[in-house]
């Protein structure tokens, strides 16, 4: 199982993205924030909602100096499919990750035995390759583009300004703390 402020699991996979098929591997994005993105199936009923909130902050996450990678456990052929005939789909423009031995699935302890399908996991990755937050969820609820922007925001600030830790609820321009003797029992 993944642990935070450890090694990201490394793969390698092929993919669909910008209307051609491609070989990923984590380790070409580094130097970059990393969000990877685990999604059950293709042409289902919340991942849509999921990739195309995505799509449409995507360059938002482009302007952190972040990646978006999605993975599912189908092909980059269904993915392809998918991108042709989904009008929500056609916006996506990160890659799209096949993971059709379930690989990085299991790497990244997402997947479900009983149904060959991943959970719903979303995973953030420093520039280091080192895994900062991650979420998983059952695969009936839908996860939030805005916290995961918040999420990403904060581990970048924490990681450029050392000592500081951010507080529930932190946005980007709020007070932060520094912890110390001075701060216990008054919080």
């Amino acid at each position: 199982m993944v642990q935070i402020n450890q090694k990201a699991p490394e793969f390698s996979a092929k993919a669909f993205h910008d209307g051609d098929f491609k070989t990923v591997k984590l380790s070409d994005f580094r130097g970059r924030w990393v969000v990877l993105f685990f999604y059950p199936a293709d042409f289902t009923f919340v991942c849509p909602t999921e990739l195309g909130e995505l799509a449409k902050h995507y360059p938002e996450f482009k302007k952190l100096g972040a990646e978006i990678l999605s993975v599912s456990r189908d092909t980059e052929f269904v993915h392809k499919a998918w991108h042709d005939h989904s009008e929500t789909i056609k916006t996506v423009r990160f890659p799209m990750i096949a993971d059709p031995t379930a690989n990085i699935c299991k790497d990244y302890g997402v997947y479900i035995d009983e149904d060959g399908l991943s959970l719903r996991g979303t995973f953030i990755i420093n520039p280091e390759g080192v895994l900062k937050a991650f979420e998983v969820h059952d695969n009936s609820i839908g996860r939030s583009v805005e916290e995961l922007m918040r999420k990403l925001q904060a581990a970048q600030y924490v990681s450029s300004h050392k000592g500081e830790v951010c507080p529930m609820n932190w946005e980007p321009g709020a007070k932060t703390l520094k912890p110390g003797i001075g701060l216990v029992g008054k919080i």
